[in-house]
């Protein structure tokens, strides 16, 4: 083995491994299947759904201000469970981790932006406990991405050096924030790539 410093690697969720949990494909759908005005949701939703977040609302917060604003003929329950059959894993790349973590020598950690319902939902639903070894969820830790110190707490959790650090995500505004904050950002286009990135890295590292 290489005498080279320990490395982390940070992973976004939603569009790494899992679709994402509430984004704006899904909503549309929502509208359509529920016969919403898919306009007035949306605007409720930018309103508030970053304070869902970072946890300071629940779910049922969230959706008394967005969909249950007016009476339904529908019931959260009916709401909540298609919202939630909106998580569907992506092909490949999660199934690969869980086995390449086995023996991989890194530390994998999860640096997502998800409220506590959804976030909970998602890591039993697709045991993601076999790719992770830690959680840092927005609505656990009140800091999103990209909010640089949601990184460096990251980091801090890992104990690590942030150029150390790897953050994949597949948002490019989020790789570069990880970057300013020091991290190495990589930008998760395909399994393939991603793959081979890890690849590489651990070769490097361990020889």
């Amino acid at each position: 083995m290489k005498n080279s410093p320990v490395k982390i690697l940070f992973f976004d969720v939603g569009g790494v491994l899992l679709t994402n949990g509430w984004g704006h494909d899904s909503r549309e759908r929502a509208a359509k299947h529920f016969g919403l005005n898919y306009a007035e949701m949306d605007v409720l939703h930018d309103f508030i759904f970053n304070i869902y977040e970072i946890g300071n609302i629940t779910l049922d917060e969230y959706l008394d201000t967005v969909v249950f604003n007016h009476p339904r003929d529908f019931t959260k329950h009916d709401f909540k469970k298609f919202m939630f059959a909106e998580s569907v894993e992506l092909p490949d790349m999660l199934q690969w981790l869980k086995e390449w973590k086995k023996d991989c020598g890194f530390r994998i950690i999860s640096v997502n932006n998800e409220g506590r319902e959804l976030n909970n939902y998602r890591i039993e639903k697709f045991k993601l406990h076999e790719c992770f070894d830690a959680f840092v969820s927005s609505c656990e830790v009140g800091l999103r991405k990209p909010d640089p110190l949601i990184f460096k707490l990251a980091a801090g959790i890992a104990q690590a050096s942030p150029e150390n650090c790897y953050h994949f995500d597949d948002r490019l505004m989020l790789v570069n924030a990880a970057k300013k904050a020091g991290i190495n950002g990589i930008h998760h286009k395909s399994f393939e790539e991603t793959k081979s990135i890890l690849e590489t890295l651990k070769k490097e590292t361990f020889g």
